[in-house]
């Protein structure tokens, strides 16, 4: 039969309104062993999809492993984007198996999950996995994580992948939240956003910006 084409928006796309995010131990101790990804870009994107979700009013669950023990503080860059909010420490590698980020999830109750964080192979994998075992759907910032090694993160997403995971960029996030620059009353924050968080790209707002006085929509 003869497919129609109409002008919506997939349904795996992603909005505002129908997904939390999950930030994972962006901590001092993670990060010293993290070479994957350099360390000024993983705050960058740590800083962008923070600042997104915070715009877009996504519910997000910010969450650390033995913060004042071991591990230290979470990037300021991500709790600047919250503020006042409590952020969960646990003892379990596992973000799943600790039963306060569960109770959350729960409150939130969102069946579709964001996640990025450190590393990839241990502190996303166990939550990706878990969560798709009980019937979520997940997506990972891959340039949001890193981990020990190029080789440990890229086994890490190809595991999560071949387990119904759906990878995602930094920037994607953002402008995927965004979608249409029609959409007036949020293209402010996105371009700011983009601007300060979004590298080359966000530059080239602001020159256009400066320049000609141009405007996406």
């Amino acid at each position: 039969m003869p497919i129609t084409a109409t002008p919506t928006p997939g349904a795996l796309l992603l909005s505002p309104t129908d997904h939390a995010l999950i930030l994972i131990d962006f901590q001092s101790q993670m990060s010293f062993a993290t070479h994957s990804i350099d360390a000024i870009t993983l705050r960058n994107n740590a800083a962008l999809i923070s600042n997104a979700a915070a715009e877009f009013k996504v519910p997000t669950i910010l969450t650390t492993v033995a913060e004042k023990s071991f591990s230290g503080p979470m990037f300021s860059e991500i709790t600047d984007a919250f503020p006042g909010q409590a952020l969960l420490d646990r003892t379990s590698m596992n973000t799943w198996e600790d039963a306060a980020v569960i109770k959350r999830v729960n409150e939130i109750g969102k069946t579709r999950l964001v996640f990025a964080g450190l590393w990839t192979s241990v502190c996303i994998v166990g939550p990706t996995l878990s969560a798709i075992d009980q019937g979520f759907e997940v997506y990972v910032i891959t340039d949001a994580c890193g981990d020990v090694s190029a080789e440990a993160h890229e086994r890490a997403i190809e595991r999560m992948v071949q387990a119904g995971a759906r990878p995602m960029t930094s920037l994607q996030y953002l402008l995927e939240l965004q979608r249409d620059w029609a959409r007036t009353e949020t293209y402010e924050q996105t371009t700011g956003v983009a601007k300060k968080f979004g590298g080359a790209y966000g530059l080239g707002i602001i020159y256009a910006k400066s320049m000609f006085g141009a405007h996406e929509g």
